[in-house]
């Protein structure tokens, strides 16, 4: 069984920083894309950023140049740093991976439970 378990969020002023974490565990042969998205209350789910299994990253503009995608394919493990927080930021954050559990087996998308991150003074 896959799991996905996210840490990082909390409380932060405007201006502050984050860093989110996502760390896959169970019967991983490998990760492909691994994703962060966000919700806001009342809003879609909404892609933040993302990340292949070489290194490529895409953003939402609305992001672009604050925050950081990466991850630590060793670990199976990935990190959104997250800077220069405004209170639009605040939403409910997920990590999503594309796994697969076998080398013949097709990948699957998994979801964390998601953490908080509220930013206000």
């Amino acid at each position: 069984q896959v799991q996905l378990v996210e840490s990082g969020g909390g409380l932060v002023q405007p201006g502050g920083s984050l860093r989110l974490s996502c760390a896959a565990s169970g019967s991983i042969f490998s990760i492909d894309a691994m994703g962060w998205y966000r919700q806001a209350p009342g809003e879609a789910r909404e892609l933040v950023a993302a990340i292949t299994s070489s290194g490529s990253t895409n953003y939402a503009d609305s992001v672009k140049g604050r925050f950081t995608i990466s991850r630590d394919n060793a670990k199976n493990t990935g990190y959104l740093q997250m800077n220069s927080l405004k209170p639009e930021d605040t939403a409910v954050y997920y990590c999503n991976a594309q796994i697969r559990i076998g080398r013949y087996t097709k990948g699957r998308d998994y979801w964390g439970q998601g953490t908080q991150v509220t930013v206000s003074s």
